[in-house]
Parts: C-alpha cells; sequence; structure tokens
C-alpha cells in the first residue's frame, strides 16, 4: 500500500511576532527591568533625601502614584509600541516641523518686502531617500540603486497540499538565492470605477452589434453603481531590490529586478520589472495612495519634458 503523501508533509508552529523580546524575570524584558530598576534607585535616592523632611504618608503615597505610573510605562503598550517609545515618538512628532518643502527654506525675503508677522513655524527642508530614476527604472538612493517588480498574488487556500507545498519551496529557493536586502510591499490602493464607466460608456457608439452595444452600457452602469455603494481597492503588491553598498555595476539592480521576476513567474503570479515612468508612477502613489492615476502617466524626474511646437504663420505674397 502507498502511503500517503500528505503525511510526509511537516507543518511547524511560528509565532506571529518573530521579533518580540526574550523575556527575562517574571515575563519582564530587558528594556522593562532597566525601566524599573532606575525608577527604584531614584525612588530610593528621594527616599534618603527627604524622609526627614516630608511626612512619610506624603511620601508613601507619592511613591505609590508614580510607581504606579512607572510601572505603567514599563509594561504598558499602545499601537502596537511600548508605552516608552511611544511617548518618546509623540515628543520628537511634537517638536518637528509640520510640514515639509523640497525647495530652499533658509532664503530670506527682500528688505523691500514687508513680511507680515506670523508666529507659524517654517518649513522644515524635505530630505527624500532617493535623488533620480533612470529610464530603466533604477532608482538612485545614497551610494546604492533599487528597482523595483510588480506581482500579482496567489490564493494558497484554494491549491491543494502538494501544489501548497511546491509553491512554499520556489518560494523558499527565491528567498535563499538573496544576497542584498529586498522589501516586499503589499498595499490596497482606491480604484477609479467612474473613470472606466465613462470610458465603457464612450465605446458604446463604436460597437458593431446593437446587443454588445446594450451589454456594454449595462456594464457601464453596474461599475457607476458599484462605485458609488462600495469603496473598490485592488492590492499591489511590489518588491523592491538593491546592490550592496560601493558596489560598481551600472546596471545591477535591474539586473536582479529581472532575476527576480524570473524567479517568481514559477509561482504562477504574473511579474514585470518596472521602468522608468512605470518606478516613478509606484513611487507617486505609495506617497499619496488616494489620488487618482494621471491619464498620461508621470515622467521619471530625469526626462527632458517639452512643449508642442508652435505653427509658424505663412506669409501672404502680396
Amino acid at each position: 500500500m502507498t502511503p500517503d503523501r500528505h503525511d510526509d508533509i511537516v507543518r511547524a508552529r511560528m509565532p506571529a511576532d518573530v521579533d518580540a523580546p526574550d523575556k527575562v524575570v517574571y515575563g519582564l524584558t530587558f528594556r522593562q527591568l532597566a525601566i524599573l530598576a532606575v525608577a527604584a534607585v531614584m525612588f530610593y535616592g528621594g527616599w534618603q533625601a527627604l524622609h526627614d523632611l516630608i511626612p512619610v504618608p506624603v511620601l508613601l503615597g507619592a511613591a505609590v502614584v508614580l510607581g504606579g505610573l512607572v510601572f505603567g510605562l514599563a509594561v504598558g503598550r499602545r499601537d502596537g509600541l511600548p508605552m516608552d517609545a511611544w511617548l518618546l515618538a509623540a515628543v520628537r512628532h511634537c517638536r518637528q516641523p509640520r510640514a515639509l518643502s523640497t525647495t530652499g527654506t533658509t532664503a530670506r525675503a527682500p528688505e523691500w518686502v514687508q513680511a507680515p508677522p506670523s508666529t507659524v513655524m517654517l518649513p522644515a527642508p524635505l530630505k527624500l531617500p532617493a535623488d533620480a530614476v533612470d529610464e530603466h527604472g533604477e532608482i538612485r538612493l545614497a551610494g546604492t540603486r533599487a528597482a523595483m517588480v510588480a506581482a500579482t498574488s496567489v490564493n494558497l487556500a484554494l491549491r491543494t497540499a502538494d501544489e501548497q507545498a511546491a509553491l512554499i519551496d520556489t518560494f523558499g529557493r527565491w528567498l535563499n538565492s538573496l544576497s542584498t536586502s529586498t522589501q516586499i510591499v503589499v498595499s490596497a490602493q482606491p480604484v477609479d470605477l467612474h473613470s472606466a464607466a465613462r470610458t465603457l460608456a464612450a465605446a458604446v457608439d463604436r460597437l458593431p452589434h446593437p446587443a454588445l452595444a446594450d451589454a456594454a452600457a449595462d456594464h457601464a452602469r453596474f461599475l457607476d453603481d458599484l462605485a458609488e455603494r462600495r469603496d473598490p481597492l485592488r492590492r499591489q503588491v511590489l518588491i523592491v531590490t538593491r546592490t550592496n553598498p560601493g558596489e560598481r555595476s551600472e546596471h545591477a539592480a535591474r539586473r536582479r529586478a529581472d532575476d527576480t521576476a524570473r524567479s517568481l513567474s514559477g509561482l504562477g503570479v504574473t511579474t514585470r520589472a518596472l521602468d522608468g515612468p512605470a518606478a516613478t508612477a509606484a513611487l507617486a502613489a505609495a506617497a499619496d495612495p488616494y489620488r487618482p492615476p494621471r491619464p498620461g502617466g508621470l515622467a521619471a524626474p530625469d526626462t527632458v519634458i517639452t512643449g508642442p511646437s508652435r505653427a509658424t504663420p505663412r506669409k501672404r505674397d502680396p
């Protein structure tokens, strides 16, 4: 009797938070123990300095209140962060300027300009990690280069156990082949169904058969109704490959992107290495995902844009 292959599949339970810090004593991490230890030393120093000047019940009450606050600071969490890290981030956010600008923010107005008095905080310079995107889709960073690959997703729940094992094995081989930093970004972006409905409605009159025109018009109305009742989203999967610092190859990032597209095609997904305009559009959509895409697309930052030439008026013979 042939043994079932399903019995050979090894299943391992993995924690959801693989980056969770280790517990040291009484379920507390080293960070939490350090906060409590520093607070205990400060309380002991305060007790030694003030127990002869302030009544003991007052000191005990203050110690209980402050101890509760310190304990909450050590073990509390908010928005997935430890409370001390969350408070530090809140202080940094309050001290930072509310607006950033890519232009110079240190330029002063001329003396003859009467600037109105204002207490509004001036914008700070916006420092982007990328400073150029070439026509091949390579993003120039500080000392390195990167490229992006767009991919579709695959539903493992609809596959059999053998197919799931084969897909995971293919994905694992790609992960083991990586030698540089690689980022996988999965995001949801809104879909503009109104523009698709308008495009389909405009093409109804050009269809060759009346039944096909009626079906197209009905589908356009369905898209408009769906956009009014729902908030449709589409899933975008981007894979960012980078080069090693100091690597001299000019197109190493693009070559790694092509290798990634070929490797992941074995998963049954559609992959495409993005060129310059597509990479620029992906970066713009990541910065502002709720802005509808422009019909003509976005040009790369180093692309020279020229306007239409004006027609030269003809001279009439006298």
